[in-house]
Parts: structure tokens; sequence; C-alpha cells
């Protein structure tokens, strides 16, 4: 008996390893095949994607290991087009995640089971520490958004912030 059930484990734990790992790095892998293609432009509730190079405006952000961006509140314009450009002046792994307060606190939930998920929606980057990166987006709705890095543990201290989109 013990000589067929390690008969069937032979079979069963490489199943489990690259299911259990397919659920950790879909997001990840996802990231690494659209990385070159072009850019989802879902409509989301705070606005869409948008090419890289068609910006109205530039905001450059610092991310930092005392867990916050810096501005942390930004005011811009229905219509705008706005390139973020991300600099991790830290020494860890930060974040900046655009969204509502409920879509952030849904994601920043499935970060705390996966702390290894890496991203691959428009609206989100990963930045090392020491690099810069870029999001890309139009915010062609007015009302009050946020964004936060979702890294397990960082959004619990406080790393967020909020975007402010007025009516032209």
């Amino acid at each position: 008996m013990f000589k067929s059930m390690i008969g069937r484990l032979k079979y069963a734990a490489p199943l489990f390893l690259v299911l259990g790992s397919s659920l950790v790095a879909a997001h990840g892998d996802k990231h690494k095949a659209e990385a070159s293609g072009p850019v989802d432009k879902t409509q989301q509730i705070w606005g869409v994607a948008a090419d890289a190079g068609k910006s109205d405006k530039t905001i450059t952000m610092a991310l930092s290991d005392n867990m916050r961006f810096s501005p942390s509140k930004v005011t811009v314009q229905e219509g705008d087009t706005v390139t973020f450009k991300l600099k991790n002046d830290g020494a860890i792994m930060h974040e900046f995640v655009l969204g509502t307060k409920e879509t952030l606190e849904e994601h920043a939930a499935l970060m705390v089971k996966f702390p290894g998920m890496e991203h691959s929606e428009p609206y989100m980057a990963h930045v090392p520490p020491g690099e810069t990166r870029e999001v890309n987006w139009t915010f062609n709705k007015p009302g009050d958004f946020d964004f936060a890095c979702l890294i397990a543990g960082h959004y619990q201290a406080g790393m967020v912030g909020t975007v402010t989109v007025e009516v032209k």
C-alpha cells in the first residue's frame, strides 16, 4: 500500500507544483508577454491607459522606504494625459497602483497572500530600488481616485495617495 501511494505522489507532485506556481506567477507572466505589445486601453473607473510619449503633463513622484509617496496628492484636469515618472529612492522594492479605495484594498489583500505577484495592468508599475518607471494614464472622468504601493505591508503602513480630477 505504501509503495502504491508513493507511485501516485510521483505523478501528483509535479501537477501541484505547476498549478500552484501558475496561480502565483500568472500575473507576472502576462506582464512579460504584453510588455512589447499594444497597451491595454480598457476603460477603468479612474480613466484609461495612454501610450508612452503622448502626455500633456509629467508628474515626478518619489517612492521611499518611509512608506510614502512624494507628492501624495495630485490634481489634474479631466481629459489630461499624465505620465507618472516614478523614482524609487529607497533600498527596497515599491510599486505604484492607480485605482479606487475598493480596488486597491482588494488587490492589497491578494498581495498579502501572494507577495511575489508581478503586475501587468497599465495602471501598475513595480519600481526596483534606485530605478525609475513610468505609468501613462488619461484621466477622462472627474472625481477623487487613489494610488498606493500594494507590496505586502506597505499599503497597511500608509503608502497611499490621491488624484483629484477636476472638471475642465
